[in-house]
């Protein structure tokens, strides 16, 4: 081979190299245009602060200081606005604190009950419901006027509050209580109330708003409740609240992850090291399967094929093939993994690592660690907010 040849073939190659590394930049960093903007907002509530995240860049923004011990945060649908709950202290009132997306800058303290833990966005984007569970109640916060309008009577130690993609429904899960709460949004009034769940938390709503579920933590068994509506004859009367059926799972489910389709969800048994697999439509208990040392989150993939879950006691997130049926892979992270999110795209998945107090950024398509943020003390939350400046 002549050395003119190798020239040739030396000079073809570094042509192609940029190709490569384009494909490989488009498939795991999207290009975004120039007024894109993408953050993910870490609550810290050792350190009563949010830690800013640069999903574009993939780099630390900025710490925001917010009010005392901040749990919960969730991102607005309509504005450029993320809420971040502050539980505060045991004897004095919590707040929720707006952040500005595009300044990434506090806009306003709204104050609320005793020990928030949870918010949830109402779907119109005005309302935030708001679970206080040091004072039994839930908030109801307008976000545009910034100010609490109401407060609803809840049972014993509310820790989760959801409202229903149709906003007929708001569910509320008290732990203390062992009951879920129904309450119509409209009217704030109480709709029924369901006993017989021992540590109620985590709640989920199916799309069609047909159907609520709730762990039951301090047992074995997820609640599952047909929601009041009404029927397509007008002579008959709407459809009352009522229990389908209690569904065993596995050993303290402390949180429920649902496909984007509605069609099952999957509850982490944080005492059992596994997951349950539940059909919504039919309420049955397809099996358990066994993911990691106390699995306490599940985030499901947008095209409803795997199931990314945290084991705390650990330092991985394990992958559960859902169509399978069986764990497909495991990824190594921080210490203590809890919260979880997708990227805008889709692209990266992030890690809350509570131990070590950083969040770890994996590339879904190849299911492997890409990157370490650091955040504050205690990292306990996240959510992601994405929009262009206009």
């Amino acid at each position: 081979m002549s050395l003119r040849h190798d020239k040739l073939i030396f000079a073809l190659a570094l042509l192609a190299l940029p190709l490569v590394l384009t494909s490989c930049r488009h498939q795991d960093f999207p290009q975004y245009p120039a007024n894109y903007r993408e953050y993910a907002y870490v609550t810290n509530g050792g350190s009563n602060t949010v830690t800013v995240l640069d999903v574009v860049n993939l780099r630390p923004d900025r710490e925001l200081a917010v009010g005392q011990n901040p749990v919960a945060v969730a991102a607005s649908l309509t504005q450029n606005e993320v809420y971040v709950v502050n539980a505060g202290e045991a004897a004095g009132r919590g707040s929720v604190t707006v952040i500005d997306a595009e300044k990434n800058a506090v806009a306003a303290t709204i104050p609320v009950g005793k020990q928030p833990v949870s918010i949830d966005i109402a779907p119109t984007g005005d309302l935030a419901y708001v679970a206080n569970s040091g004072s039994n109640s839930v908030s109801v916060v307008d976000l545009k006027a910034r100010r609490e309008i109401a407060v609803i009577g809840t049972g014993e130690e509310p820790v989760a509050a959801r409202i229903s993609p149709d906003g007929k429904t708001l569910a509320v899960a008290n732990r203390k209580g062992d009951s879920v709460s129904l309450i119509d949004p409209a009217t704030h009034a109480v709709r029924a109330v369901f006993s017989g769940c021992p540590g109620a938390s985590d709640l989920v709503i199916l799309p069609d708003s047909s159907k609520a579920f709730a762990a039951c933590t301090a047992g074995h068994q997820v609640m599952a409740l047909l929601l009041a509506r009404a029927v397509s004859q007008p002579d008959k009367p709407v459809r009352p609240d009522s229990l389908e059926a209690m569904l065993d799972v596995a050993t303290a489910p402390v949180h429920l992850a649902l496909k984007p389709d509605g069609g099952e969800l999957f509850t982490s048994n944080s005492l059992s090291n596994s997951i349950s697999e539940v059909a919504t439509t039919t309420s049955e208990v397809g099996g358990a399967y066994i993911m990691g040392a106390n699995p306490v989150r599940g985030l499901v993939s947008r095209d409803n094929s795997l199931l990314y879950v945290s084991n705390f006691n650990s330092q991985e997130v394990a992958v559960y093939a859902i169509d399978d049926g069986k764990r497909s892979a495991a990824i190594h992270v921080g210490d203590g993994p809890s919260a979880l999110a997708f990227s805008a795209a889709g692209n990266l998945l992030f890690v809350v690592d509570t131990r070590s107090a950083d969040v770890a950024a994996v590339r879904t398509s190849s299911r492997s660690l890409f990157t370490m943020l650091p955040t504050g003390h205690a990292p306990n939350a996240i959510a992601v907010k994405a929009f262009q400046l206009q």
